[in-house]
């Protein structure tokens, strides 16, 4: 009774949408389908936002489930062109954007090896806190994006403006309570991940410190990237993005070591360049989302009543994203604390090598990006089928860079290493690094992009028990034991990296095959 192409079942009644047939158990005809009721002050509908979780989906074996999922076929009212179209539209503005901004870092972290390698180590014991905190209301922000993809298939830009005002308001107000936090309790976070150096303390409580007064306009900046992604809008993110980044290069090349009569500040010279930058990029995305775009455009009014309807909506998706980014956030401060036992010049080694990994993220990013917002867009539509064949688009496309990546990484892994140090014992490890990271390519690159697919469908609970499996249990655990037990280094620290990435891998590969995100509920 359904398209061979949709796998979408149940046992009563019909709700006819196009090209795809829909049952709902339990009603009767000209019943509406059963949801969660919404606030009594909620403007967003619930035609818009309903959730596909009355539909059954037929239970397959995982095998079946795994090669079926490595075939798609395309819906015959949506052909292929028009679907590569869709999924580069939205992935190569994100694509140059990550690989811009992680120039950006890596650039960033060059200038600061010339003060040697505490410097280096002084950035990458704040970052990790910086990230944890960051994970708060990126979490709120996950939960939007899904919401306004399904908002903008089903095009109703009044409930995607009004998703977007209460998620941006929460940003804020949260971003500014933990900078403050951040910043009265710089030195002790810093220590706590490890810093054991006088200098290296002082160096990462500074920097820590000075991005901390800067981290509300980064919540914002963040926030409206977020929201734009959802419509599929990354091309306004990337301006804003890049100009940040390239403001925080050139005055971190003004001030890192003093240049053209200006004082050479070092570590605090990158964080003020890392902050300025910030500044700027809430300002772009202020006046971007102010002139409006298609869907999304600044309101004074919205900004001034809470909807409690699309606040529980966020919620429940942004809950177990909150969940899912803490656990991120917790397993890499145990991962760094055991990469810190090794030394300071081991963990620079380690920061260099993460710098170059974080690099090779751009791939999966894009992509990742592109399956959010098309497979969140293709549920307000009641597409699923539409959606898993995009988002199988979108892996196939990462696999094929990531590929290109590895064999880069292969080649020139000891050049790029000696672009940040010209201590030979650091140049050699991190090469051998290069390795790793080159065959973890094609896990990595499949598990962001079916990861942002999963985030797209609401399905934010399944990729937090991934998270957790993989970076708080496997990943510390491993690098544990194979650093203590087996005294194998950083070989371990990254063989453990290793072990994560696979697991990951093969976990979001099965839950998207199971096709169980079709039922998730937002």
């Amino acid at each position: 009774m359904v398209e061979s192409n949709t796998k979408v079942f149940a046992s009563s009644r019909i709700i006819t949408c196009p090209k795809f047939l829909f049952f709902a158990p339990g009603t009767k005809a000209g019943d509406p389908l059963h949801e969660p009721p919404l606030a009594e002050d909620s403007k967003v509908s619930k035609d818009t936002l309903t959730d596909l979780s009355e539909f059954e989906v037929p239970k397959k074996g995982i095998i079946a489930s795994i090669k079926s999922d490595f075939a798609p076929k395309f819906p015959d009212d949506f052909s292929i062109a028009e679907g590569r179209a869709s999924v580069i539209t939205i992935a190569w503005p994100a694509l140059l954007e990550s690989f811009l901004l992680n120039l950006a870092s890596m650039v960033n972290t060059m200038m600061v090896g010339g003060l040697g390698t505490w410097a280096i180590a002084s950035v990458g014991y704040s970052s990790q806190p910086r990230l944890l905190i960051t994970a708060v209301f990126q979490a709120f922000n996950t939960g939007a994006t899904a919401l306004i993809a399904r908002a903008k298939g089903a095009e109703k830009p009044e409930e995607a403006n009004i998703i977007m005002h209460q998620a941006v308001l929460f940003s804020m107000t949260v971003s500014v309570l933990l900078a403050f936090l951040g910043y009265l309790f710089a030195e002790p976070m810093v220590i706590f991940m490890g810093a054991n150096e006088e200098l290296t303390i002082a160096g990462a409580t500074e920097y820590f410190k000075i991005i901390m007064l800067t981290f509300p306009a980064n919540a914002f900046s963040l926030a409206v990237t977020a929201m734009l992604r959802g419509i599929g809008q990354t091309r306004a993110s990337m301006i804003y993005n890049v100009t940040a980044n390239v403001i925080n290069v050139f005055l971190g090349f003004l001030l890192i070591h003093g240049r053209f009569g200006f004082p050479a500040l070092g570590v605090r010279g990158a964080a003020i360049g890392l902050g300025v930058g910030q500044v700027v990029a809430m300002f772009i995305a202020f006046i971007t989302v102010l002139h409006g775009t298609d869907m999304l455009k600044l309101s004074l009014k919205l900004f001034l009543k809470i909807d409690l309807g699309v606040l529980q909506r966020i919620l429940r998706i942004g809950t177990p994203a909150m969940f899912e980014q803490l656990c991120m956030r917790a397993g890499n401060i145990m991962f760094s604390r055991i990469v810190a036992s090794l030394g300071t010049d081991a963990f620079a080694t380690h920061q260099i090598a993460m710098n170059i990994h974080q690099m090779t993220f751009m791939n999966g990013q894009a992509f990742g990006v592109s399956a959010t917002s098309l497979l969140g867009q293709s549920m307000g539509r009641k597409r699923p089928d539409q959606g898993k064949a995009l988002v199988q688009l979108c892996r196939r496309y990462a696999l094929y860079l990531s590929l290109t990546i590895a064999a880069v990484l292969v080649v020139c892994g000891r050049p790029l290493v000696a672009l940040y140090t010209e201590d030979p014992g650091i140049i050699a490890m991190g090469a051998m690094l290069m390795w790793i990271v080159a065959i973890l390519q094609p896990l990595q690159s499949s598990q962001q992009v079916l990861a942002g697919a999963l985030r797209g469908a609401g399905d934010t609970k399944a990729v937090a028990i991934c998270i957790f499996i993989g970076i708080v249990v496997i990943r510390p655990v491993m690098s544990y034991v194979l650093v203590n037990g087996f005294g194998l280094g950083l070989i371990g620290i990254w063989l453990s990296l290793g072990m994560d990435q696979s697991t990951r891998s093969a976990y979001t590969l099965w839950r998207f095959a199971s096709d169980r995100w079709i039922t998730v509920k937002v």
